[in-house]
Order: structure tokens, then sequence, then C-alpha cells
């Protein structure tokens, strides 16, 4: 009897530190990040706090690792510029030359992020991009972006920084867990069932 009872302490010490070892990974897992290297050029895309992947877009302009920029994201207001304008705009006024900017100003989701912006890149023949987004949001748009990019081109994953979100403490505020639970779910439904990009 008591060695039964070991066995199961032994058990259900391995389940909490398993199930803790797993909770605690699931911002680390949402948010790869690759040492950065020279590449054709830096793609940001829209969505969550778009300036900061902008600034962040525009800060990697700045210190070398591309002399090209990448915006994708179609208007969030009808009767606006399209969110790849309004980034490109704002790279413009912190001094990137127009000639160093591309658009895509008709994705509306990840997918289409991807599928337009690969279409440029093969166009160009790019080998090598530097994919910025809110970190969060990461992995989904890595596996979204090789798969409509192809084995040809290398995406390196480089977050903008995201003040309400950490990928240490993810589970910190009602927000932030709300939105890794919500981003958990759609990466895994995008392994799952892989969308046409």
């Amino acid at each position: 009897m008591k060695r039964f009872l070991i066995i199961i302490a032994v058990v259900a010490g391995v389940l909490v530190i398993s199930v803790t070892v797993i909770f605690l990974s699931i911002g680390y897992y949402l948010s790869p990040q690759n040492p950065l290297a020279k590449s054709d050029a830096i793609v940001a895309i829209s969505g969550g706090d778009t300036s900061a992947r902008m600034q962040e877009a525009v800060q990697l302009y700045k210190d070398g690792w591309s002399s090209h920029i990448i915006f994708s994201g179609a208007a969030a207001d009808l009767n606006g510029p399209s969110n790849a304008r309004a980034m490109a705009d704002s790279a413009d006024a912190e001094g990137v030359p127009s000639s160093a900017i591309q658009l895509d100003e008709v994705s509306l989701n990840t997918e289409q992020n991807a599928s337009d912006v690969a279409k440029l890149i093969h166009q160009d023949g790019y080998h090598q991009i530097i994919l910025v987004t809110s970190p969060y949001h990461q992995r989904r748009a890595s596996i979204v972006f090789n798969r409509a990019v192809g084995s040809d081109v290398k995406v390196l994953n480089h977050s903008s920084i995201d003040p309400n979100w950490r990928r240490s403490h993810w589970w910190a505020t009602s927000y932030s867990t709300q939105l890794t639970l919500a981003e958990l779910q759609k990466t895994l439904y995008e392994l799952i069932h892989p969308s046409s990009s």
C-alpha cells in the first residue's frame, strides 16, 4: 500500500510539473524570435499595435538589417488610407525614403498578408525576410508566411514590443490572458487546418 501511494505521489508530482512547464511555455511558443541577419526585406504587417510594428520595422531599417521594407495591410477605416499606406507615411516622416518601401494595401488578414507579400518577394527575387508583427502573433504569422513563401525564402521572426503583453508573464492580466488563449487557439487551428495561402 505504501509503495502504491508513493507511485501515485510521484505521478501526481510529474503531472503538476508538466502542466506548469506547459503553462509557462505558452508565451514563448507564441513568440519565437530568431537572431537577426542581413536580409532582403523587412516585412511589417498591420493589426494589433500597427504603430509599434511600423516603428520596429523602421528601427531595423535604420540599424542596417535591410534596405527595403514591405508594409502590408488594408484600410482599417474604409474612408481613410490603407494601414500599409499609413505605416509608409509614418516611416517616411522618420526618414525612410519612399524608394525603400513597397506596399500591399489589400490584405485583410494574416493569410492574405502572407499570400500578397509572397508575390512581391518572389517578384523581386528575395531569399530572406525579417517578419515583424506583435509578439503574441509571431508564431501564427510565421507558420502562414513560411507556407506562403515556400522553402526558397527564409523567414526570420522578430517581434515589435507590446507593453501589454509579455511572453514570460502572459497570464498577468485578464486582457493578456484572453489575448494569449485566443491566439493559441488560432495557431493550433492553423496547424491542424492549414489556410489556403
